[in-house]
């Protein structure tokens, strides 16, 4: 089957199996590997992409269901040129070790705080919840997250007029 579809600001049109996974599209038909894969089953968090704005696990979702849609991943939250207000607190809070559950957890508190940008830290906890790390122990990953909202303040604000 075709599917087209925007990812990262990008028009995609990707042959796929039918029974293809949007992660697997993403990884192995167009390169974009930042969206890891590990559990496969929804509950780890590490492939968590943005479709038409909403935190999705991409291992569960289908790539022919991203028909029409707009898909952004980790790479589509910054540009080459430097990284997001959201990676820099991750890089200044040592909020990565390993980095594999990074991409999920940098995409998953992008969509908190564009809905959220007052978050508290336990709102921040509840939303990352779902999102599994064995290395950092969280602490650092929560501070990046709080530090950032200043950084999505005003986008909401923008987004409302």
């Amino acid at each position: 089957m075709t599917v087209r579809f925007d990812v990262n600001g990008r028009r995609a049109e990707v042959a796929v199996e039918p029974r293809t996974s949007l992660a697997d599209c993403l990884r192995h038909h167009l390169g974009l590997t930042g969206t890891h894969l590990a559990c496969e089953h929804g509950v780890c968090g590490a492939c968590t992409v943005l479709v038409d704005g909403e935190a999705v696990r991409s291992c569960l979702m289908l790539a022919v269901q991203a028909e029409g849609r707009s898909v952004v991943t980790v790479e589509g939250l910054s540009n080459d040129a430097a990284l997001s207000p959201l990676q820099a607190a991750f890089r200044r809070h040592h909020a990565l070790q390993c980095g594999f559950c990074t991409p999920g957890m940098i995409t998953t508190a992008h969509a908190l705080l564009t809905e959220e940008p007052d978050a508290d830290a336990d709102r921040i906890r509840e939303v990352l919840s779902g999102n599994l790390c064995r290395c950092t122990g969280y602490v650092g990953i929560v501070e990046a997250v709080l530090e950032a909202r200043a950084a999505y303040r005003g986008h909401k604000a923008d987004a409302a007029s």
